[in-house]
């Protein structure tokens, strides 16, 4: 119930402020223009739905916890997300309102330090020795996820959904072992997703959730997927977190390797996503959405058993799936993309 509850209020919450920031966007002139080659709507529309996302958000992991029977020790770890949080939330608002936005170094260097503040608060890889290293490959994970987010936001509901899944996910692995602060972050998180999700699929009060929602999601994320433990079983375990941000993930390892193929920069726009490869062939958009979230369910169920399972079934089961990803990943990359 202290779960569903904090799900209910974020996406309440969510959705009733949507109409609040497309008028703010619009009073502004706070709008996504169709203008370069790389974006794939066709009307203007405008951004701040990431705004009702983190609002949705905030106040619902603020309500419940003062709801909670739980210990305030027990919800210590959210002043990192909180502090780090708002870092991004503020990176992603520049990156939407000045025009032309930011360049990729300077979002990189405020990710780094966002992901570092997380540290300060005891949030990072647990299982890496020694210290600094368990440090940097966080912040590097940290960064990667979000970036993983903002790239796969090229459809509606996509990077939401795929978020709602992830988060969802994260909140049934966890349950058993009780890490209260992630339980009640992954359900605010999939509550406040869900609820932005008929904004993005409206026709009539359209909006984006822009870098703002993007970024703060992928940041609140990765947090989630440091804040638990996976198995007592084995070590195979540690690795479910990548499963169930597999999509996502996989898609920005693709998109990058083959941008570095074509002798581009990995870090500029294309068109080279597993999405629009799949659209190239004839999907529409709708089927193309539940593709994907169809496969981020499975690998996160994939994820859950690896947890459960024997340790050489885990790691055939891994083997198993790389495979599936690079098979796949060559027949995507001879669809031809304009």
């Amino acid at each position: 119930i202290f779960y569903l509850t904090a799900f209910l209020i974020a996406a309440v919450s969510s959705f009733l402020s949507c109409p609040i920031f497309r008028v703010i966007a619009l009073r502004f002139g706070i709008i996504d223009h169709p203008n370069t080659a790389v974006k794939t709507h066709k009307a203007a529309t405008p951004y701040l739905g990431g705004c009702a996302i983190a609002l949705g958000f905030v106040l619902s992991v603020l309500i419940t916890q003062m709801m909670s029977p739980y210990s305030s020790r027990s919800f210590s770890p959210l002043y990192g997300i909180f502090s780090g949080g708002f870092l991004i939330l503020m990176l992603g608002l520049v990156d939407d309102i000045v025009s032309g936005g930011l360049t990729f170094k300077e979002k990189f260097f405020i990710q780094f330090i966002a992901s570092s503040v997380l540290l300060f608060y005891d949030i990072g890889l647990k299982f890496i020795s020694p210290r600094w290293v368990a440090f940097g490959l966080t912040m590097f994970w940290v960064t990667g996820v979000m970036n993983a987010i903002n790239i796969i936001d090229i459809m509606d509901g996509l990077a939401s959904g795929l978020a709602a899944v992830a988060a969802l996910a994260f909140l049934f692995i966890s349950l058993p072992t009780e890490q209260v602060y992630v339980n009640l972050v992954s359900a605010a998180l999939a509550g406040a997703c869900i609820g932005f999700m008929p904004f993005n699929f409206s026709k009539k009060w359209k909006m984006f959730m822009g870098d703002t929602g993007s970024l703060l999601i992928g940041y609140v994320l990765a947090t989630l997927s440091l804040g638990t433990e996976y198995t007592t079983l084995h070590n195979a375990g540690v690795f479910a977190p990548v499963l169930i941000l597999g999509v996502p993930l996989y898609d920005t390892f693709f998109v990058m390797l083959i941008r570095y193929r074509k002798g581009l920069s990995p870090f500029l726009g294309s068109k080279d996503h597993f999405a629009l490869r799949l659209e190239k062939l004839g999907l529409p958009r709708h089927k193309i959405l539940w593709i994907a979230l169809g496969i981020s369910v499975i690998l996160s169920y994939c994820a859950w058993l690896t947890t459960r399972i024997w340790f050489w079934w885990a790691v055939g089961l891994y083997g198993l799936i790389v495979l599936t990803a690079i098979l796949v990943g060559v027949w995507l990359s001879r669809i031809k993309i304009d």
